[in-house]
């Protein structure tokens, strides 16, 4: 038998005649994990006074909601690898939507839902959990893909019409309003279908995973949903015209400028996002609506996150993700523990997507994985206002490796350790970071001070560089994923 195998044997061992964190009655806790495509924190429950999101603003509020919640690629397959492997995307060497999640990993590493079925946990997912060409790359008890498709076709006349005008980021953007009903679109059946497994197996201890398509591309939702909005009525920020002015040229290149011209077009968009985001919600609620009908809600533990951020035309221009601005890597994060203390409040501090794969560990009672590369947020959800690190997203373009720490007041980001440009913004006084203040001698001791915090922060990392035979020469980059 070899070490490690002796290593997990014992480690499973010792987690059966452990006495397991439960509840009131006595029940284990079960793990619902819900994860929306592409979202960032335009809800209502993050200070947005336009967009209607009632069922993720009230799981807000019986949970704890973390303010600044970073992902550590602001792209789909490298942050839900991150997330999902509990390691840097430094480590697992995935930064684009073409490589498989294993493929510098080995299939020895277990992935969050693999160790809870190891552990005697029942795993389901219905929808976007790993990124959509990889779901196979992590094994479950079951595993469905979302039934329907987005019919693009169907819409509404008026926004048939403007889907033949406007370019986001170089290619095109579509939205519609769709004919139908809730259930006859992806979403709709992922919940419902996740509704039917919560029924079917509300006796066992389960990890249950609902992974939600929208507000991810293409913005279909059903009529009502684009009702709520009037497009007209959206407001956009007074953006300085230099605003690019100060930027380094590599923190611009992933994320190509948009080809739209009017202000109408951008309000637009603007407003089938919200309507993706309304209507995935509604889903989020069916969801929630069953698990308080089952009688679930005492013994389970519901984690919410977007995997990332995305921009809605900041910057002059920027749309989508593939950034390591604000807009893109911060993303909603909510955990709702049963009788957690600080559950109903708000945490400030800087948090990383790495801390959910090891928070439900210790939740849960799990025995913990001395590889996972994020700490446990356990603390955070007794004490919201505990003393916290910081967070580090990175972003590769080409050969050059771009990475961002963020602490409460300042982001801080550089290229090739700063070779090829560096931002510091004071998110204070600069929270749309309009003003590099990198360059500027009054900033030279914070500049010193948060290139000192993020080479600790990265120390220990091995990156692993694009090879030239690796999977990501071989496909055509989908960027848009």
């Amino acid at each position: 038998m070899k070490p490690i195998h002796l290593l997990s044997f014992l480690s499973a061992l010792l987690f059966i005649f452990s006495p397991q964190p439960t509840n009131a009655a006595g029940k284990k806790l079960n793990v619902l994990f819900i994860a929306a495509d592409d979202l960032n924190r335009d809800l209502g429950c993050y200070g947005h006074t336009m967009v209607k999101s009632p069922n993720i603003d009230k799981l807000a509020k019986a949970g704890v909601r973390f303010e600044r919640a970073y992902c550590q690629y602001a792209l789909c397959n490298p942050s839900r690898t991150s997330l999902l492997s509990g390691r840097r995307p430094e480590t697992t060497g995935i930064m684009d939507n073409e490589t498989p999640p294993r493929t510098y990993l080995g299939k020895d590493v277990k992935f969050l839902p693999e160790y809870f079925r190891e552990h005697g946990y029942f795993t389901a997912r219905v929808g976007k959990i790993a990124h959509s060409s990889f779901e196979n790359a992590i094994s479950w008890d079951i595993s469905e893909s979302a039934k329907g498709h987005h019919d693009i076709d169907n819409c509404d006349d008026d926004f048939a019409a403007l889907n033949k005008k406007g370019i986001l980021g170089g290619a095109p953007v579509q939205f519609c309003a769709a004919q139908g009903k809730d259930e006859q679109q992806p979403d709709g059946n992922t919940a419902r279908r996740i509704v039917q497994l919560l029924e079917q197996n509300k006796d066992k201890t389960f990890f249950i995973a609902a992974g939600f398509h929208k507000p991810h591309e293409p913005l279909v939702a059903p009529k009502k949903y684009f009702d709520l909005y009037d497009w007209r009525k959206v407001v956009l920020p007074k953006e300085p015209a230099n605003d690019r002015d100060d930027i380094p040229k590599l923190s611009l290149l992933r994320n190509r400028p948009d080809q739209i011209v009017t202000e109408d077009r951008r309000k637009q968009t603007m407003a089938a996002y919200y309507a993706a985001v309304s209507f995935m919600d509604a889903q989020v609620g069916v969801v929630l609506d069953a698990l308080d009908r089952l009688g679930l809600r005492e013994n389970t533990v519901i984690v919410f996150f977007g995997d990332h951020g995305w921009h809605l035309g900041e910057h002059l221009g920027l749309w989508r993700k593939t950034t390591l601005f604000e807009e893109a890597a911060h993303a909603p994060l909510i955990i709702c523990a049963p009788n957690a203390k600080g559950n109903g409040r708000v945490c400030g501090r800087t948090v990383e997507f790495l801390g959910i794969y090891p928070t439900l560990l210790e939740l849960c009672g799990l025995p913990k994985n001395d590889e996972l590369e994020g700490v446990s947020l356990a603390p955070l959800l007794k004490n919201p206002k505990a003393d916290w690190k910081p967070a580090v997203t990175v972003l590769r373009w080409g050969e050059n490796l771009g990475k961002s720490v963020r602490t409460e007041r300042w982001r801080y980001s550089e290229w090739d350790g700063g070779k090829n440009g560096a931002e510091l913004f004071d998110q204070q006084s600069d929270p749309f970071e309009y003003t590099n203040l990198a360059r500027d001698e009054k900033f030279a001791k914070q500049v010193s001070e948060m290139k000192k915090l993020l080479a600790q922060e990265s120390a220990g990392l091995k990156y692993i560089p694009p090879a030239g035979d690796s999977p990501r020469k071989k496909k055509k980059k989908k960027g848009n994923e």
